[in-house]
């Protein structure tokens, strides 16, 4: 039978593993208290990446392009024809730059300049100098395009969840027309032939100046991170601009054509 002195073990036995056993309970509770309050706050800040604070503004970009140019007058036909140049010598490299201001979710008004530049040594195909040599010169083009205009996203630029949270959309396509000024400088320099007695001169002939301009455009914006986006481009430029008296009984010059860019574009 058991004596008053077991039960008494027994009892000290009961109290020293209940706390152990209690310990060991709470402390695995809590560790998974704390997991759980790690993984809730790591889900907010996650999706928070993609959040910005209101919907954005304005945005401004950079493009690096290139000009494909039309070469349509008959200035450009009278130089491919008697030098050393096709029309697709004229084509360009550039670089634009815009500034933009939210009218409505998805109409913005934009601002830009754009500027392309050309320039190619050539030599009359028909005639060489007394020495047989050929009659070389160098020719230029530089076009600078300033103007504004609207853009319009063809699908809603972002979702609002809040009046503080706006999630952008991964990819947005858009169309626009503008208008404005483009200043043109051409330019050729070096050795001429006259053509009413064949004698060969030194010479340099420039004209520049100011024409009306109007643009239509369309592309697509790919988002990189939360506001910046890869932006492609293109933009089909009319223009014509009056030549000075160095190229008398010309038409005005041909300065459209169509430009092919890309960049980056960020939202703020």
């Amino acid at each position: 039978m058991p004596t008053a002195f077991h039960l008494a073990g027994f009892v000290v036995a009961s109290f020293l593993v209940m706390p152990a056993t209690t310990g060991a309970a709470e402390r695995a509770e809590e560790q998974q208290t704390d997991q759980q309050a790690r993984q809730t706050t790591a889900a907010p800040q996650a999706r928070s990446a993609d959040f910005l604070f209101g919907r954005p503004k304005r945005s401004v970009g950079i493009r690096g392009n290139w000009l494909f140019a039309s070469a349509g007058s008959d200035l450009f036909d009278f130089v491919t024809r008697h030098l050393t140049l096709e029309k697709e010598h004229f084509n360009s490299p550039g670089f634009a730059a815009d500034v933009a201001f939210a009218l409505t979710p998805r109409a913005l008004v934009e601002a830009g300049v754009e500027v392309n530049r050309m320039a190619r040594g050539s030599e009359y195909r028909d005639f060489v100098d007394n020495d047989l040599l050929p009659i070389e010169q160098r020719t230029s083009l530089q076009t600078t395009y300033v103007g504004a205009g609207i853009r319009y996203a063809l699908t809603p630029r972002g979702d609002e969840v809040s009046r503080l949270a706006w999630i952008p959309r991964r990819v947005v396509p858009f169309v626009g027309a503008g208008a404005g000024a483009m200043f043109y400088q051409f330019r050729q320099s070096g050795d001429f032939v006259d053509f009413v007695d064949l004698s060969v001169f030194r010479d340099s002939f420039r004209s520049q100046g100011w024409a009306p301009t109007a643009q239509v455009f369309g592309g697509v914006d790919l988002q990189i991170y939360r506001g910046l986006y890869a932006t492609v481009q293109g933009r089909y430029t009319k223009a014509a601009g009056e030549l000075s008296s160095d190229f008398i009984e010309f038409d005005p010059i041909d300065l459209s054509g169509f430009r092919l860019s890309a960049g980056i574009n960020v939202l703020f």
